[in-house]
């Protein structure tokens, strides 16, 4: 073979060479981007059947039978139950497998097959919508120094409320027992529901708040049911303050002659007695309770055990009167000043929320004029207004008595 030949030979072996390489390379990206589809076809496949075994499992819940709610009466020694379902007698049924034995106690809330009443699993215990609703999660924002006027009041209630909660080991260390409940009375106005503000804010306890006529229900037994979870809640949560506004209101004198209505009321007031001073302790759970009628509340719910301490919170004195106006006047833009001896001699009399209003028409006068600042003649036409629309209120009060 010539020279000639042999180059020609030589390079066409060099092209097939780059062509088989060239050729190689690409069946191998193709191979690789083949294995990547693979791959992500059998996760989606995967996906898919995750998916489709959810769908079967949502729609055999769906197809479920409805349960019925029933509660337990007793526990037999052979394993069986007795319920009481929601239709009305009671049936000794048998519970399934899967649930456990240790859990099924008297009392327990309980889901039975709607066919054969076996006891299919138990259920949390329930509180009334009203009673889980009082609880109150942000604490509020009123401390003492926003109370003027009441030092020797606050001073009682927080060795009665607060410092048991707070600083137990003192009374362990003198051998006495804090007290029970604080019942707070005095005219509308007075304070009393900030007194109890206060004692939230100051204490690291749970708050639940509820006024008297709302534990007042239609139908016999739904009042004692809701003091029962009131309180039941109250020990979950301990430790706990319980404070009922307007506690006269369910807590009135019980009498001979009375009509279903009084006598239901009755039987909420027998609940909260015996809730107060019955056989489970409230060692962690303190209650306060407020009313401006103390003269109507039954005997049984004044005396010592229950209401240990009865704190009257009076209309402020001249030196009181001064301190809440200079605690409601704190954060006002008073330009001149204000002589709030002068405007305490003026509101004699007057209550905690009168000299609130007086504060609050001051600021609105100023406002009324477009000025940014208050002066001292803005508070003397806000107390001839609060004083006039208050000796008003009076003699519709006393025309209508």
């Amino acid at each position: 073979m010539s020279e000639p030949d042999a180059a020609s030979t030589s390079h066409e072996n060099f092209d097939r060479v780059n062509f088989l390489e060239l050729r190689n390379s690409q069946l191998a990206e193709a191979i690789k981007r083949v294995e990547s589809e693979r791959h992500y076809m059998e996760a989606e496949i995967l996906r898919l059947q995750r998916e489709v075994k959810r769908l079967k499992t949502e729609l055999d819940r769906l197809r479920y039978p409805p349960l019925i709610v029933g509660s337990v009466r007793d526990v037999l020694t052979d394993g069986r139950v007795v319920v009481k379902s929601s239709t009305g007698p009671d049936f000794v049924v048998n519970s399934a497998e899967t649930v456990e034995h240790e859990k099924i106690t008297v009392g327990s809330r309980v889901a039975l097959n709607k066919q054969t009443l076996a006891v299919m699993g138990v259920l949390p215990a329930s509180l009334d919508p009203l009673v889980a609703a009082s609880e109150i999660v942000d604490k509020p924002n009123v401390t003492y120094t926003e109370i003027g006027g009441l030092t020797e009041q606050v001073r009682e209630i927080r060795e009665a409320v607060e410092y048991p909660l707070l600083r137990s080991e003192l009374y362990v260390k003198v051998g006495v027992d804090p007290p029970k409940g604080v019942l707070l009375i005095g005219s509308p106005g007075t304070g009393k529901t900030m007194i109890a503000k206060a004692v939230a804010h100051h204490t690291h306890a749970t708050f639940i708040r509820l006024v008297g006529s709302e534990l007042v229900q239609k139908y016999i037994g739904e009042g004692a049911r809701l003091v029962r979870e009131l309180f039941q809640l109250a020990r979950e949560k301990a430790p706990t303050i319980i404070f009922i506004d307007e506690v006269d209101s369910i807590g009135a004198k019980r009498l001979e002659v009375a009509t279903s209505g009084d006598r239901e009321v009755q039987r909420t007031l027998m609940q909260l007695l015996a809730e107060m001073d019955g056989f489970e302790p409230l060692s962690n759970v303190k209650i306060i309770a407020a009313t401006n009628r103390p003269d109507i509340l039954d005997e049984a719910l004044l005396r010592p055990g229950r209401f240990d301490r009865i704190i009257e919170v009076p209309v402020p004195s001249y030196l009181g009167r001064v301190e809440i106006f200079k605690i409601h006047s704190r954060g006002m833009a008073i330009k001149e000043t204000v002589d709030f001896e002068a405007l305490a001699t003026r509101c004699e009399g007057a209550t905690g929320a009168d000299i609130k209003a007086v504060c609050t028409e001051a600021g609105m006068w100023a406002i009324r004029e477009e000025r940014d600042y208050v002066t001292a003649a803005d508070f003397d036409h806000a107390i001839d207004k609060v004083v006039g629309e208050e000796e008003l209120r009076k003699e519709s009060v006393t025309m209508f008595a």
